[in-house]
């Protein structure tokens, strides 16, 4: 992927569109979490439908993981980017028009479908233009996604109070459109797409070629590890703050932890430099197991603040702590020749496994309760934790 403008120094710019497309990815993919327990009232629709539509839109996010990664290696990975971010602003538009429940589906299904483009793209782009300071780019990427987490429920919250959800979404979509345009007029393009065929386009979405790391054992455990754990942190994610008003929690309480579920993903520095010294597989399995504790906990403490409020951080300690560990382990099994593809291929399993999960929730929740879902989701992250013992013990033994 080099090129021409690998070794310039392209200053922060980049970095400022790219990384503030990935935080407004985030902010509207984890608005509809906080708007759930409004729209189940307002739109009268149950727990089933909205998981539903939040499992559609993690779909068509996972499906596109793949072919964006490997058309990013044969075309301008900047032009592949703003196309993402152009259909989700267009989802923002539609989510403007008078609420209905196929409204609000379509038009989380071209949230999700433009913002699946952006992750696997933009750690292509980032590494091309920053060279010598890829990790640091990325980390600063990531926390700006983290960001975005962040401010999603206070920023529905407000909404709610104040100008309604919809006129949230508008804000979204007008500033994802002006940082589109500042990333096609300010970020350096690539020149792999100059000459690509139909021929040579067709090669790149063949799956065959990626393959190749999928016949190792440890890696295949390594991918339950990540399926399991994308399920579980999916189903939570998804209906967190409807479990803890269910539970006797306000909406703005609610609304309150789940930001702080995003907030503490400034741990992930902390475990990332820590699986240098210490080992990716052993952390890995002291995080998971850690999570698995945390979402036992959301599901037999109290139903009062200050439990909850423990379990749901830790849960979130847990849960970032595995992501940039999951990532430089990836990044070492898997060749440089097919990295962008190869990880767009697992995260497509990761996050089509993950898309399960919220229809998953909404259904056991409507037929029994939310706690027996929650349950159900806390025997699946044990099954991360389980899996990433068994890669380490197969990792040593070979």
């Amino acid at each position: 992927m080099a090129d021409d403008h690998a070794s310039d120094s392209p200053g922060v710019e980049p970095l400022v569109f790219v990384g503030g497309l990935w935080l407004t990815a985030k902010l509207a993919r984890y608005s509809f979490p906080a708007l759930f327990p409004t729209l189940e009232v307002s739109l009268s629709v149950s727990n089933s439908e909205l998981g539903v539509a939040y499992t559609a839109m993690l779909l068509v996010y996972a499906v596109v993981q793949f072919p964006s990664g490997a058309l990013a290696d044969a075309l301008d990975d900047v032009r592949v980017i703003a196309a993402g971010a152009a259909t989700a602003a267009a989802g923002a538009v539609v989510l403007l028009l008078p609420t209905s429940y196929a409204l609000l589906v379509a038009g989380m299904l071209l949230v999700g479908l433009g913002t699946g483009v952006h992750k696997t793209v933009a750690v292509g782009l980032l590494a091309r233009l920053y060279p010598s300071r890829t990790g640091r780019a990325l980390g600063v990427f990531d926390t700006l996604g983290t960001v975005g987490g962040i401010v999603a429920p206070p920023a529905v919250v407000f909404a709610l109070s104040s100008v309604g959800w919809q006129a949230h979404f508008a804000v979204v979509g007008g500033v994802v459109a002006l940082l589109t345009v500042g990333l096609l007029v300010r970020v350096p393009r690539a020149n792999t797409g100059a000459g690509a065929s139909v021929s040579d386009l067709r090669d790149r979405l063949a799956v065959r070629p990626y393959l190749g790391p999928f016949r190792d054992r440890g890696f295949l455990l390594f991918v339950a590890v990540t399926l399991c754990f994308s399920f579980a942190y999916n189903g939570v994610v998804a209906f967190l703050p409807t479990y803890l008003v269910e539970r006797g929690l306000s909406e703005s309480t609610a609304a309150l932890l789940y930001s702080g579920l995003f907030a503490v993903s400034v741990v992930q520095v902390v475990t990332g430099g820590l699986s240098d010294r210490l080992g990716r597989l052993p952390l890995v399995v002291g995080v998971l197991a850690l999570a698995t504790g945390a979402l036992v906990g959301l599901v037999v403490v109290g139903g009062t603040l200050l439990p909850l409020g423990v379990a749901t951080l830790l849960l979130g300690i847990g849960s970032h702590g595995f992501r940039p560990v999951r990532a430089a382990y990836l990044s070492a099994a898997i060749p440089d020749e097919i990295a962008g593809g190869g990880l767009g291929l697992v995260r497509t399993l990761l996050m089509g496994v993950g898309a399960v999960a919220p229809a998953t929730v909404g259904i056991v929740a409507d037929a029994t309760s939310f706690r027996v879902a929650f349950s159900v989701l806390a025997g699946t992250m044990g099954l991360a934790a389980g899996f990433a013992l068994l890669t380490t013990l197969t990792r040593r033994g070979g």
